[in-house]
């Protein structure tokens, strides 16, 4: 099935599920003692009052012209709110991943190198606590620690690009350390895996027996090769690091999109919920083609399928 296709059925189940969810967003934006008729006439204003297959081809017309409505609750075009909130988003996640592997893949050589050493139990203990404790939790650790105590950054809040790039990229600091553990501990684990199951491939015993050193042999044969479970892992680690993001975005109170879907879904603002969603679902399908190519670059053997 294509991308676009995939995007088509996944447009159609979202609006369907965000329709099926109880509240009536005109009840919520007037209240619960508006009038009937005050009630109907913001319905008709909204379009809520039309067919409901009418009311989704005419929000999937929207997409496809890059129209994509205008909110209920802000009273501004979801184009601009999306792209508003995509720049703290964006680089939260970009900055979760870089960190995630920088963290993890040195740590999980480390442990494959040495196996029952004092550095594979440092990165089991690592993994198994990246793993148990939400992100959520390290967040509020986070701002205990290192905003409350030593006030080494904020607890909070995001000052906006324009206050300056390092006031802006301060503020993520905490935000992308408590999103990326979680997926670091994964990836070590298995970072650590793939390097054991690759260092006793034949083709490695013949370089130590050609006299290449186990830390050359490591690195220049062992690695490279245990690199493609580790791509594909961080591939399908994106939709945890854009839920992820939800949760951490509202404990830093960062003015994201996951904050920005939060609010919409509790305000039943369906035109903003429906876009965000649909754009998270493109977003890990961009993803995953990008890691099938990236797959294929690091293993010829697939070059000759595509």
């Amino acid at each position: 099935m294509g991308t676009a296709a995939v995007l088509l059925l996944a447009s159609l189940v979202i609006f369907l599920l965000i329709e099926a969810a109880p509240g009536d967003p005109a009840e919520i934006m007037l209240g619960t003692s508006a009038q009937p008729d005050t009630l109907a006439a913001l319905r008709a204003e909204l379009g809520l009052d039309r067919p409901l297959m009418v009311r989704y081809a005419h929000w999937l017309g929207g997409v496809m012209t890059g129209d994509l409505g205008q909110s209920y609750t802000y009273g501004v075009a979801v184009t601009e709110l999306i792209a508003q909130r995509f720049t703290v988003t964006l680089p939260l996640t970009l900055m979760a991943t870089a960190l995630a592997v920088a963290v993890s893949v040195p740590l999980g050589v480390m442990a494959a190198a040495r196996p029952g050493k004092a550095g594979d139990g440092l990165a089991t203990v690592f993994s198994q606590i990246g793993i148990a404790v939400p992100n959520f939790w390290i967040g509020l650790l986070l701002i205990l620690g290192f905003a409350v105590k030593v006030r080494w950054f904020p607890p909070g809040g995001f000052p906006g690009w324009e206050a300056g790039f390092g006031a802006a990229l301060g503020a993520l600091v905490l935000p992308s350390i408590a999103l990326a553990i979680p997926q670091a501990a994964v990836l070590t684990r298995v970072t650590r895996a793939a390097v054991i199951e690759v260092t006793n491939e034949d083709f490695v015993r013949t370089a130590r027996a050609k006299g290449l050193s186990r830390r050359r042999a490591l690195w220049r044969h062992t690695v490279p090769n245990a690199l493609l479970p580790v791509v594909t892992m961080l591939g399908l680690q994106i939709p945890f690091l854009i839920s992820g993001a939800v949760l951490v975005e509202n404990v830093f109170s960062l003015p994201g999109m996951g904050t920005l879907a939060y609010q919409a879904l509790s305000q039943r603002d369906l035109i903003v919920v429906q876009n965000v969603v649909l754009l998270f679902v493109a977003i890990v399908l961009v993803v995953n083609a990008g890691t099938d190519a990236l797959y294929a670059r690091l293993d010829p053997r697939l070059r000759g399928r595509r």
